[in-house]
């Protein structure tokens, strides 16, 4: 067993900073996510790890730096990328070639072959393999020398539903013999079922390093529903209870959301009020909500999705405030008085007022149609003044 250091890990591009400072640990036993948008360095960072970037900061293995070790496939496992081979040799060669660089006998080679599954294909050659056949071919290759630490980046990749369900299983079971697992990966329901830990950075520079209940425990979304016919009344309640230090939102007609409080807390206070409660229950934020909340300000690069009409207004929640001229309970953050808010003033308001695109009897047929000049259209006119689907 070996506990990956990593301490002070930078490296900059034209003097421009791809990883900043980075220090974490990845303990033996445990599989250790590391999780970042795209660009954030994560791949910058295990080159550094491995010695195969220069920079500063140092990672050690066992207290020791890849490039001091002897036969490093012994002590280290690394696929950082997706077909790291020659495309002539046979997938059983390629391997060879690597167990003779580090000691290892011709049976591991068979016995890792068969492990990952390519048993059957190994007299062929890799250049026909898929993507998903490259990565086990290059996961075989990092097992090789059944290391006690492994360094895979993005090992999932191209794999199909029951591969990725394999690789799962296979790396929690490798950490659970003892091994330290370092896994980057962007399928993060995955890494929510694999990982124990995390390693969050974005713009190369660390976000969250902990236990994954802890990382998705700092978001905003976990909350508690409460249903009830008497919501207006308990929501005023519950702000009295918060006193600032939470907040309850209408979710819908007779829904709450509750932050601040627990389940437990909140039913409590429902049953000395004598208020029927028809369902309450706690939302946790998955792993997902939790990361895309966290690192929203740290992506490097802003995609942005097309707008039409002015943009359409979010409905607010199903109930719109109190009556006007009377105050919101204490706590509250829905709406202030009745309901949604409109668009800003004179801007284009794309809301549900407003007719769909044409393809239904709301509007006519576009200039040009053939109904404007009479002729009949050869095919199913998207225009169809029936009311069908366009």
């Amino acid at each position: 067993m070996a506990v990956i250091e990593a301490r002070g890990l930078s490296k900059s591009y034209g003097g421009k900073p791809a990883v900043s400072g980075l220090s974490f640990d990845v303990r033996p036993g445990t599989v250790t996510g590391f999780l970042g948008p795209n660009g954030s360095g994560k791949s910058t960072t295990m080159r550094l790890m491995l010695g195969l970037d220069r920079g500063e900061g140092t990672c050690t293995f066992d207290g020791r730096v890849f490039t001091s070790i002897q036969q490093p496939m012994r002590h280290v496992g690394a696929l950082l990328e997706a077909k790291p081979f020659h495309p002539t040799r046979t997938a059983r060669n390629h391997l060879r070639m690597l167990a003779a660089a580090n000691d290892i006998p011709d049976s591991r080679v068979d016995e890792v072959l068969g492990m990952v599954g390519l048993a059957d294909v190994a007299g062929k050659k890799p250049g026909t393999f898929s993507l998903g056949m490259g990565q086990r071919l290059g996961l075989a290759a990092a097992l090789l020398g059944n290391p006690h630490t492994l360094i895979l980046d993005e090992p999932a990749n191209g794999l199909d539903p029951q591969g990725i369900r394999w690789m799962r299983d296979l790396l929690k079971a490798l950490a659970s013999e003892g091994r330290s697992v370092f896994v980057s990966s962007h399928l993060l329901s995955e890494m929510a079922l694999m990982a124990d830990e995390l390693v969050v950075i974005g713009r190369g520079r660390m976000i969250a390093n902990g236990p994954v209940g802890d990382f998705t425990r700092q978001s905003s979304l976990n909350h508690v529903l409460v249903r009830s016919p008497q919501a207006r009344d308990l929501a005023a309640l519950i702000g009295q209870r918060l006193a600032g230090e939470g907040s309850v939102q209408a979710a819908g007609p007779g829904e709450l959301n509750v932050i601040g409080l627990t389940a437990v807390e909140v039913g409590d206070l429902a049953f000395e009020n004598q208020i029927r409660v028809h369902e309450l229950s706690t939302k946790e934020a998955s792993l997902e909500d939790a990361f895309l909340e966290i690192t929203g300000g740290a992506q490097e690069f802003q995609a942005h999705g097309p707008q039409s009409g002015g943009g359409w207004q979010q409905p607010g929640p199903g109930w719109g405030g109190p009556p006007p001229g009377q105050q919101p309970p204490p706590g509250w953050s829905g709406p202030q008085q009745g309901g949604p808010p409109g668009p800003p003033p004179g801007a284009p308001y794309g809301g549900p007022q407003q007719g769909p695109p044409y393809g239904g009897p709301q509007q006519g047929p576009p200039q040009g149609g053939p109904q404007q000049h009479g002729e009949n259209p050869s095919g199913p006119w998207p225009g169809d003044q029936s009311g069908g689907r366009a």
